[in-house]
């Protein structure tokens, strides 16, 4: 069989849940010596793949079994049947067996609480201390007086972020190669930033045009230790209200070099499909302005897209697609539904992630800056939601606002690092956690973990 025919069958067989067959396959070839080096990369990567595939979808159904009943107690089998037939408890066929997504369970409960009575009009989707405390200091914000953009509030922080490559994960020796995320400068509502340690003391800083910043350092691996990597820093953040109901836009610019960039596709992610098209029509449809555009989009994102716990983002295809077909989704995955939908009716919309850095809730996040003319970049988080308030300013606040506890490491999906990176990211779009790799290939993240501490 010629070799593009076989990739092309180890691709699908990936496709169709046959993993242990294709890894097979993909060994024979690698071990043919007959492949070059371009292929040998493309072979690894889809043994990669189904390696990720098998640890997103780890539960096999007697443990499930035990979850639900732990979690639910008695059920039917009809709720049982209805849960699988609507992919609400999500699994997939692998190897001729049904594995559960290891989020099914808590994902099942958030789905199954959204299906209850909405009270006031809106969906509670974060816990309601956190809720509370967004809804507060975005009070503070909006009251502050500066409605145009300009920073107010600001918080100083100092981070102390590590990550830690398990012991034998690379062999005694062998150079580990790391990158860890490093704030943006390029905003005003985030500076002075204050490097203060590295472990090891050797590092790179990527320079502030990296649309995915990075700290890269490097050490080599001691059998049966961890190895460990360490960055500490300072940075001031801000917060940022922009009243739309207020503020006046121009009408685009459509030959300008923001206009192209950012109401393009971004293959494999953001692609104009029938069904994004239609959908984003219908929902706009009569609507010129384009802040009523962006409102719409919103509020049909909140109506319809419930959060929940995330697949990794590298096995699934085209994750806006993804989340039409649930009605779920984290808030990189809600991100880019709006995304898709606001470049399609030509809102330049770019990609904003990195850290919510809330105390008690510090974790990653990703949200989205939508570029109005005459204004500039308004930031927008859409799974931050309408907040629980009958004043419309408050409600709406994250539909042109951002408060004060981010950190700003990623302005676009899926950029190069500095220095390059030469194997497959572990998450080949988003940048949080960070990245690691060795001599003989990259490093997922069930062979290291990280960790982040934040003093205010």
């Amino acid at each position: 069989m010629p070799t593009s025919r076989t990739l092309n069958d180890i691709e699908t067989a990936v496709k169709n849940g046959q993993l242990t067959l294709a890894t097979r396959w993909a060994d024979s070839l690698l071990n043919s010596g007959k492949v070059d080096s371009s292929m040998q990369m493309k072979l690894t990567s889809i043994v990669d793949m189904a390696g990720r595939v098998r640890a997103d979808f780890n539960l096999a159904e007697p443990k499930v079994e035990n979850r639900l009943k732990k979690d639910f107690g008695e059920y039917s089998q009809n709720d049982r049947a209805m849960w699988d037939k609507n992919n609400w408890l999500e699994y997939r066929i692998l190897d001729g067996e049904k594995r559960y997504f290891n989020r099914a369970v808590s994902n099942l409960k958030l789905i199954l609480k959204s299906k209850q009575p909405k009270q006031l009009g809106s969906r509670e989707v974060i816990p309601d201390k956190f809720s509370l405390f967004c809804l507060e200091h975005s009070r503070k914000v909006i009251n502050s007086g500066n409605s145009d953009g300009k920073p107010v509030i600001p918080v100083k922080m100092k981070v102390i972020y590590q990550l830690t490559v398990k012991a034998d994960a690379v062999p005694d020796g062998e150079i580990v190669r790391c990158w860890m995320p490093w704030p943006r400068e390029t905003h005003d509502r985030q500076g002075d930033i204050k490097l203060l340690k590295t472990v090891p003391d050797n590092h790179f800083i990527a320079p502030d045009t990296t649309e995915q910043r990075s700290v890269y350092m490097e050490q080599p691996a001691s059998k049966g230790k961890p190895v460990v990597f360490e960055i500490q820093f300072e940075y001031r953040s801000a917060a940022q209200y922009f009243d739309l109901n207020k503020l006046k836009t121009l009408h685009y610019d459509t030959t300008s070099a923001i206009f192209k960039k950012y109401t393009a596709e971004q293959y494999p992610q953001i692609v104009f499909t029938n069904e994004i098209k239609q959908l984003s029509d219908s929902i706009v449809s009569g609507i010129t302005n384009p802040i009523e555009k962006v409102r719409k989009l919103y509020y049909w994102i909140n109506d319809h897209i419930i959060w929940t716990g995330a697949l990794e983002y590298s096995i699934m295809p085209f994750i806006p697609g993804y989340v039409l077909k649930n009605g779920r989704g984290d808030c990189g995955m809600q991100t880019l539904l709006f995304m898709t939908m606001a470049r399609y009716q030509g809102i330049p919309v770019k990609w904003q992630s990195g850290w919510m850095m809330h105390p008690g809730e510090v974790n990653l996040h990703d949200w989205s800056e939508v570029f109005y003319e005459g204004l500039g970049w308004v930031p927008l988080d859409m799974s931050y939601n309408l907040q629980n308030s009958k004043e419309i300013r408050e409600k709406e606040f994250y539909i042109s606002g951002i408060d004060a506890y981010r950190l700003i490491v990623n302005d676009a999906i899926g950029s190069r690092f500095v220095p390059n990176k030469k194997f497959f990211r572990s998450e080949p779009y988003d940048f949080q956690r960070g990245e690691v790799e060795w001599r003989g290939g990259n490093l997922y993240f069930n062979q290291w973990d990280y960790h982040m501490n934040v003093e205010y």
